[in-house]
């Protein structure tokens, strides 16, 4: 398995590790990482790993099969660490930063909009968030994006706590993704709370989020769309 740094501290940027495995088709398995690995709509990092002799720059990450093991997947032709070796692994931050502000903007889209969440993405220009709508006057592009504004200049702080599965079973209603199940199996669940005692967002996610609201920076609604008969899908942007 590997430690997943991230967890703990978003905001580490580098680390010293010890290469596992590099497995058939290249992919690189640490003993630790503070890269995320692509899950639940966010994309994996980027970034490199460097050692005495060399370089390998580090296109994304992935989960094994097991889902416990960061696979750091190397860009095409880059030179590959041997196994044993000490390496120094390194984020590509600003990528990583724009990830946690995203993925923190569209739990705050999520808690606005009163209705089911059937997909989602980040990206580091542009995320989405598909809901189950049955009128499309049921939303307000303006309006939204005012109320967006308005809880990324409150400033409201983030924490998290950790909850049992049994906890989360309990207690359905966290869950607002249809599409996507929070991360469960190893006993515990992270929950994400925005605001004080959860205020204004409480929700399980095994993502990366920023320390408050307000570094998350002005949002854009770029675009409402029909997506199927109930579905609409709202585009968000950094401006």
């Amino acid at each position: 398995m590997t430690e997943l740094l991230f967890r703990t501290d978003a905001y580490l940027t580098e680390c010293p590790a010890r290469v596992m495995l590099v497995n058939e088709r290249g992919g690189i398995l640490l003993d630790r990482t503070p890269f995320y690995a692509t899950s639940g709509g966010q994309p994996g990092d980027a970034g490199t790993l460097v050692w005495g002799s060399g370089t390998c720059a580090i296109a994304t990450a992935v989960y094994d099969a097991d889902k416990a093991t960061v696979v750091h997947v190397p860009a095409e032709g880059a030179a590959l660490p041997a196994v044993g070796n000490e390496v120094t692994v390194t984020l590509d931050w600003d990528r990583r930063h724009r990830h946690m502000r995203m993925h923190t903007a569209l739990h705050l889209l999520c808690a606005l909009v009163k209705f089911p969440v059937t997909g989602g993405q980040i990206g580091a220009d542009e995320s989405r968030l598909d809901f189950d709508i049955p009128e499309a006057g049921a939303i307000d592009k303006e309006a939204i994006e005012a109320d967006l504004n308005r809880l990324v200049a409150e400033n409201h702080p983030l924490s998290e706590r950790w909850i049992t599965d049994e906890e989360l079973a309990a207690n359905p209603g966290l869950v607002r993704t249809m599409s996507v199940k929070p991360p469960m199996g190893s006993g515990r669940v992270r929950l994400v709370a925005i605001g004080e005692a959860g205020s204004v967002d409480l929700q399980p996610c095994g993502g990366t989020h920023v320390r408050t609201t307000g570094e998350i920076g002005r949002l854009v609604i770029t675009k409402i769309e029909k997506k199927g008969k109930q579905n609409r899908r709202l585009r968000l942007a950094l401006a």
